[in-house]
């Protein structure tokens, strides 16, 4: 079975050579998303909950795009620029898997494109 690329309007552009997502064999890939909102290009940075909002909100758009949703998630990678967001992030991103969470790292990094405190990457199966 050929690879098919996702890609919606409703998620950021990626910013460089690479899918927003790639779906296989009932398997979707979605390529780590920032808060970047598609509307205006812009960054949200103006507080870790918001930015985080918008990093979920990415990820929504792009498996609403393969028609799937978080209840399709199964494998979770968040990379965050500083530990002590953690609980913040987790906040938020609990409101997403309030009933079957996905398993799941998190990871302290030392950048992010576009200078971004969170980014989030996840693996969906249909």
């Amino acid at each position: 079975m050929p690879k098919q690329i996702i890609f919606t309007e409703n998620a950021p552009a990626p910013i460089g050579p690479y899918s927003q997502a790639v779906l296989i064999n009932n398997t979707l890939y979605c390529s780590g998303q920032i808060a970047l909102d598609p509307k205006t290009g812009n960054m949200i940075q103006d507080n870790i909950s918001l930015e985080t909002e918008m990093v979920m909100h990415n990820i929504d758009a792009i498996l609403h795009a393969a028609n799937m949703s978080f209840e399709n998630v199964v494998k979770v990678t968040i990379f965050i620029t500083d530990m002590n967001n953690f609980a913040t992030i987790n906040q938020v991103y609990g409101t997403y898997f309030q009933t079957t969470p996905p398993a799941r790292e998190t990871v302290q990094v030392s950048k992010l494109p576009k200078n971004g405190n969170v980014e989030i990457s996840v693996i969906a199966v249909s």
